[in-house]
């Protein structure tokens, strides 16, 4: 237990934009349940993450435990910046896909969040940090740098079947491309799909592409994807959102401290939804290096 409830002061920190207005809408009904447990809060509504980030830093440094009211984005800078600080870290789901919550066990429905806040339980988690860039959830790339950027850029659908829709558009341009992929000095070359390191289990709305990760290991899962035929690919996605498709046998996982890709083309590198760095990059971990306010595991 950390020293939260009723006697700390909350800075919310509000992503308008955030799952298409999700997280402005889900407001009103967050402020109703803090005020009936008498929760002290004020409310920044950012302009971007690095307002964001700035935001909650100085709300840190006066004693108050910033709560990210937003997605996976905003919430995986804002947890990289208080990252060995001793700050906390609440969050309230606001975004399409909030796998962190997902993963957690943070409720998505406001009074049942702030409830978790209340509670004041705080996990130690590490935080990943890909080319001195941090994340909380997962840092991948291929096939899934294309189906993040257009999920990004998606207008015309809406929620997490944005997800769907944009790796159906991916499959339909991709072409396999070659990784060398170096976990703990030991090399693997494969042709493929996407190489995934992960922090956490899921991403994209719900799928558990790394269903052995765990936040609190001190070690990164990564997962490998070979080349297939494209129906085939195809036919295997359902299994992802039940972390099943780990037992294929064009699907390769590994684990390790420092995990280091190249590949034979460019590629963004994405994590907890938004573009984090590029190819070459090297990968490790900050153990235990970030208090999250969430059920106890």
């Amino acid at each position: 237990m950390g020293a939260g409830g009723a006697g700390a002061e909350y800075c919310l920190l509000v992503n308008p934009s955030a799952g298409s207005g999700r997280a402005l809408k889900r407001l009103p009904a967050v402020r109703e349940a803090l005020g009936r447990r008498g929760m002290r809060h004020r409310i920044v509504m950012t302009s971007g993450i690095e307002h964001g980030c700035r935001e909650a830093t100085a709300a840190a440094s006066r004693g108050e435990i910033p709560v990210v009211v937003s997605g996976d984005g905003l919430i995986g800078k804002v947890g990289g910046v208080l990252a060995g600080t001793g700050a906390p870290l609440g969050v309230i789901p606001g975004g399409r896909g909030n796998d962190l919550a997902r993963v957690v066990g943070i409720p998505t429905d406001p009074a049942e969040a702030v409830a978790v806040l209340a509670a004041d339980v705080r996990r130690r988690i590490d935080v990943g940090e890909a080319n001195g860039e941090r994340f909380l959830c997962i840092a991948s790339c291929g096939f899934d740098s294309d189906a993040n950027r257009i999920a990004n850029e998606t207008k015309v659908v809406s929620g997490a079947l944005v997800y769907a829709y944009a790796a159906l558009k991916a499959l339909w341009q991709w072409r396999p491309a070659r990784f060398t992929v170096t976990v703990d000095g030991s090399e693997t070359t494969v042709s493929g799909y996407s190489v995934v390191v992960a922090n956490s289990q899921a991403y994209g709305g719900g799928m558990f592409v790394a269903p052995q990760a765990r936040l609190d290991d001190g070690l990164l899962d990564v997962v490998i994807t070979a080349d297939v035929p494209k129906r085939r690919f195809l036919s295997g996605l359902p299994q992802v959102f039940k972390g099943t498709h780990v037992g294929r046998d064009d699907v390769t996982t590994l684990r390790g401290r420092v995990v280091e890709v190249e590949a034979d083309r460019p590629f963004a590198v994405y994590a907890d939804g938004d573009e984090l760095t590029s190819l070459p990059m090297r990968v490790t971990l900050l153990e235990s290096a970030l208090d999250l306010i969430a059920p106890a595991p």
